[in-house]
């Protein structure tokens, strides 16, 4: 039973979905730490994600798809 919770967790962490997931995920925890500098405190990470969503979202999609 354990090597089958394995090769589904490898089977999710291997998916492009989850790669999408993580490289998203990334890009906004870099946008709250430039926006947490920029206002010298913590703008925690769901403000950090609506801004980012809103900002920026849409070009870093497309980026990707045209780097793919």
């Amino acid at each position: 039973m354990v090597s089958e919770h394995q090769s589904g967790n490898e089977l999710v962490k291997n998916s492009s979905l989850y790669r999408e997931y993580l490289a998203e995920r990334e890009e906004i925890l870099r946008h709250k730490w430039i926006e947490s500098e920029k206002s010298g405190r913590d703008i925690g990470f769901e403000q950090a994600l609506t801004d980012w969503i809103v900002k920026h979202r849409t070009q870093w999609r497309k980026a990707r798809q045209a780097n793919q």
